[in-house]
């Protein structure tokens, strides 16, 4: 189906559902994000690349992580 009509609703969905089963396992669902972006929004999207990155280094290693 076309990304601009349902997929990016679905994926939302799809998200919000890992957000929850991450919290369940007692895994930071800060860990796990969503934007909606167009690809013509480079310098916007490594901009979020950044944050993300920033924002696992604050949250540390995976409890998952053997």
């Amino acid at each position: 189906e076309c990304h601009y009509i349902s997929g990016n609703l679905k994926a939302r969905k799809r998200v919000q559902y890992v957000k929850k089963v991450l919290e369940e396992l007692d895994v930071e669902p800060e860990r796990v994000e969503m934007f909606n972006l167009s690809s013509g929004e480079g310098p916007r999207f490594a901009e979020i690349a950044r944050e993300m990155v920033e924002r696992i280094k604050g949250l540390g290693p995976s409890p998952v992580k053997s």
